[in-house]
């Protein structure tokens, strides 16, 4: 069934006959640790929250606060549910992200669905199981042990059964989620751990599939926003209040009942027809005060090094060495990556009828309730009054504009008195959607006389990733004074095993408007832990295979990993690409290794899972063209509950992580961001996308990792790794573009 008015249909659960429900009890949402993106609420809902609903009309529900952005957790999810109550998955209807029906599990990041937030859920269908056979015992006066289940039937040794919907006739059960109920062991699962076609697919291509685009409610009007003319910028004392005038006769051409919003610098129209919104929005006149510039964003190395920062000593371990030993190496590195965009294909959407005590709002958010706290910030209304009701949009794997396009249309919807549908166009998304931070990283390190690891002195410069919602700051309920987190120490220490580490987070303000993009701070973490090592072992001359192994030797489980890609890829000792040569047609080829386990959260933080990659690729001399031709992608997840979505992940990651390191960076102008169309941000087309092998490793009977973004963080490492091999020059800035390859070939080879 469709959830598509959770509130009421939720509350009519909650007292609906013949039922078992496993309930929870409202609770306010944890604070955000120091230093950390968050919300903080009051907010302390009415109603209980439901884990698990069974019912006597021969249904199961499940309700799980994180959202589908195109991971495949509702299918996941339905497979927990599904083989812990020992139904088949046809009869699970999950229910995710309602803010009125779903638990508040915080935002759908760090890939943590299946790996922290799937416990309670699977929980209480364990729960849930253990009450059915329980009224089966009782009627039948035995053990519950004796029973056993198939397909949602209980049967007795003697051969009598009942179906768990014939149990719950007339019965309304009611009882607590249980966080010590034992689950099943990894032996006794047969739906987890199979291959599952995902149960969204069907719908999105027969285009039955409603997706927050389609929506359409009763008396809509459509809504169009003007940005301000300092776009992407967040922060500053002309945030909010660089508005001169706005002339509302400039679009009565357009028709007398388009009606123009201005609060503070945010400005919308509305118009009964669509196009007379886009038009309105085009048309209209507007004046705004002279802005300070940008700053000079060329040189992102400069750019980063002159921010203010606060230095955060992650980790200084092992002894000291006081001098470098005879024939000893010591090299000095810099790495850079650069802004990027979320670049979801469709820009984002939503439709808001705002009502006094209850208001709605269709939304494509990664994060309902934390937009629940915004909105009720934005209104200064409570946030028992608004309901977020969610629904798939174009994924993006971090934020992009989706919560800030549900403000819009609640501004609005408040301003007209009628429901309002805003869509945001191709250059203001990606104009105005949060960027990903560039980043900067310092790394000093050295080896003895034979090639033995000695110490590792990384330090890493994160602009931080706060961006609030840009309608608070735009009418002024939000302050945009900087904002400083503590968000670039993800996977901050190498997975290596250096005998001296000092680890350094330099923290900073934002520089351009910023939020979490896949693999935050890690990804360009890990490229620069990754390329370092693999410049020590060329100066040991000792294989990059075998070194690797080496200083993993900390991590078995890594180990296997990186053996089994290197198998599968054929790995050849002492293996070496063109080096510069090219062949008679001018082409160079390179093989290239890297590893990382994605380490997210507050520091410390905790893993996901362990991916290493094998690549091979050519280059052409004149051109600069990269051409991939073979990737070898191993992961070790764990537990996989979908093998299939597992592998589908992978490739998800491959695909869009080859577009960031090879094509993706934004541009600016003194205005702010420039890269407003595709011919300005191109990204990874299918052609140029290689065979792709995934290796996954059997580790069923292991707690289940986070998948979603672990495959994405060896990718810059590995093609940079591929790049010295084929060219003999290193490549320490991301995105590796023609103009940037030919460059390189064209300067004297590298001694430093």
């Amino acid at each position: 069934m469709s959830y598509d008015a959770p509130r009421h249909q939720q509350q009519d659960l909650l007292k609906a006959p013949g039922t078992l429900l496993i309930l929870a009890a409202p609770a306010r949402p944890p604070k955000p640790s120091p230093g950390q993106p968050g919300v903080v609420s009051e907010y302390l809902q009415a109603h209980d929250d439901v884990f698990v609903a069974v019912s006597e009309q021969g249904w199961v529900r499940a309700f799980h606060g994180h959202v589908d952005l195109g991971t495949g957790i509702q299918t996941a999810l339905s497979q927990i549910v599904a083989d812990e109550l020992d139904v088949p998955m046809s009869r699970v209807q999950m229910v995710l992200g309602h803010t009125d029906a779903s638990p508040n599990q915080g935002p759908t990041i760090a890939s943590a669905s299946i790996q922290i937030h799937a416990v309670p859920l699977r929980k209480a269908a364990a729960q849930a199981r253990q009450l059915l056979l329980a009224q089966a015992a009782q009627r039948w006066t035995m053990d519950a042990d004796q029973l056993r289940v198939e397909d949602g039937t209980v049967i007795a040794p003697d051969g009598r059964s009942l179906t768990y919907w014939q149990l719950l006739e007339g019965l309304e059960l009611r009882t607590y989620l249980d966080k010590e109920t034992p689950t099943k062991p990894a032996e006794q699962l047969r739906i987890v751990g199979t291959p599952q076609a995902r149960v969204d697919i069907p719908g999105k291509v027969a285009g039955d599939w409603i997706y927050v685009h389609d929506v359409r409610v009763p008396g809509m009007l459509h809504g169009r926003v003007v940005r301000p003319p300092y776009i992407g910028r967040d922060s500053g004392d002309f945030v909010g209040c660089s508005l001169e005038s706005v002339d509302e006769q400039s679009i009565r051409h357009i028709g007398e009942d388009v009606e123009v919003v201005v609060v503070g610098d945010f400005i919308g129209v509305v118009a009964r027809r669509e196009e007379q919104a886009m038009r309105a929005a085009r048309e209209l006149k507007v004046r705004w005060k002279a802005v300070p510039p940008l700053e000079d964003m060329s040189n992102l190395e400069q750019l980063i090094r002159r921010q203010p920062m606060t230095e955060r000593l992650l980790a200084d371990i092992g002894p000291d060495f006081d001098e470098l030993p005879p024939e000893g190496k010591r090299l000095k590195r810099t790495y850079i990556w650069p802004f990027q965009l979320h670049a979801s294909i469709g820009p984002s959407c939503a439709v808001a009828d705002y009502q006094p005590g209850h208001s709605r709002i269709w939304s494509g958010s990664q994060n309902p309730h934390m937009l629940r706290v915004h909105l009720s910030q934005l209104l200064d209304e409570d946030e028992a009054g608004l309901e977020i009701i969610r629904h798939e949009a174009a994924g993006c794997y971090g934020r992009n504009c989706a919560d800030d396009v549900c403000a819009d249309a609640l501004l609005l919807s408040r301003a007209v008195g009628a429901p309002v549908r805003v869509q945001l166009t191709r250059e203001q998304e990606h104009g105005w959607e949060p960027k990903g931070a560039a980043q900067l990283m310092d790394v000093e390190g050295s080896i003895d006389a034979q090639g033995q690891l000695r110490h590792y002195d990384f330090v890493t410069h994160y602009p931080s990733n706060d961006a609030p919602n840009l309608a608070l700051l735009l009418t002024g309920r939000e302050s945009a004074a900087p904002r400083q987190l503590e968000m670039g120490d993800r996977t901050a220490v190498p997975p290596y095993s250096y005998p001296k580490q000092r680890i350094v987070c330099q923290d900073m303000a934002a520089i351009v408007r910023a939020s979490w993009l896949r693999g935050v701070s890690a990804m360009p973490n890990s490229f620069a832990h990754d390329c370092f090592l693999d410049e020590l072992a060329v100066e040991a001359q000792i294989d990059p295979l075998t070194y690797r192994l080496r200083y993993l030797d900390q991590d078995v489980r890594a180990q296997e990993l990186l053996q089994a890609v290197a198998d599968k890829g054929q790995w050849q000792l002492g293996h070496r690409g063109s080096r510069g040569q090219p062949d008679d047609q001018g082409y160079l080829y390179g093989r290239g290794l890297s590893y990382a386990r994605y380490i997210h959260s507050k520091f410390p933080g905790f893993g996901a899972a362990w991916s290493a990659w094998l690549l091979d690729l050519r280059v052409h001399v004149e051109t600069g063209v990269i051409e991939l031709e073979q990737i070898y992608v191993g992961q070790d997840t764990g537990q996989m509950v979908n093998p299939a979505g597992v592998r589908h992940q992978i490739h998800g990651n491959v695909i869009q992580s080859l577009s960031r390191s090879l094509y993706e960076q934004v541009h600016f102008n003194a205005q702010g961001v420039v890269s407003a169309e595709w011919g300005a941000y191109p990204i990874v087309d299918f052609p140029r996308i290689p065979p792709i092998e995934v290796i996954l490793m059997d580790r069923q009977s292991e707690p289940p990792m986070g998948s979603g973004e672990s495959a994405s963080v060896p990718c810059a490492s590995a093609i940079a790794n591929a790049l010295f091999d084929a060219t003999g020059r290193r490549f320490r800035q991301v995105p590796f573009t023609p103009d940037v390859v030919r460059a390189a070939l064209a300067a004297a080879p590298q001694t430093a």
